[in-house]
């Protein structure tokens, strides 16, 4: 799947009310983002715009799947941040609690993720997650 170009004034898929270029977009350049919370907004853009390699390279060493992480039948709709527990700009550790709204199909669907993030040599990365419906 090839993934998505966003115009520079296009909104951020993230939902943050921001310009994608002045939001994940920069992440997606290569910016260090600055916290769990901005890693999985972030990671949401990547899953909205088709960007695999974005999101192999923000996984954990060690946690990344096997096969494709992309589905082309979904269709991401919109994020909602639920709960972040620490994942700051101090922390080596993070999570982050969002429902995550989709299509397949047609029909539509929600799923709810407790994401944990933990830095590797200073630069946040997604570990795992427990998904609940």
């Amino acid at each position: 799947m090839k993934h998505k170009k966003a115009s520079s004034g296009a909104a951020c898929p993230c939902g943050r009310g921001q310009l994608y270029a002045a939001c994940c977009g920069r992440y997606h350049g290569g910016q260090p983002v600055p916290s769990a919370e901005a890693l999985m907004r972030s990671r949401y853009s990547a899953f909205v715009m088709g960007n695999e390699a974005y999101l192999r390279q923000s996984w954990a060493a060690g946690n990344l799947p096997d096969g494709p992480l992309l589905d082309a039948a979904v269709k991401w709709l919109g994020l909602t941040i639920l709960s972040t527990e620490a994942g700051g700009e101090q922390d080596q550790t993070g999570v982050v609690t969002f429902v995550a709204r989709y299509k397949i199909n047609g029909r539509a669907g929600r799923m709810q993720e407790r994401s944990r993030f933990v830095r590797e040599q200073g630069l946040w990365r997604y570990l795992d997650g427990d998904v609940s419906d």
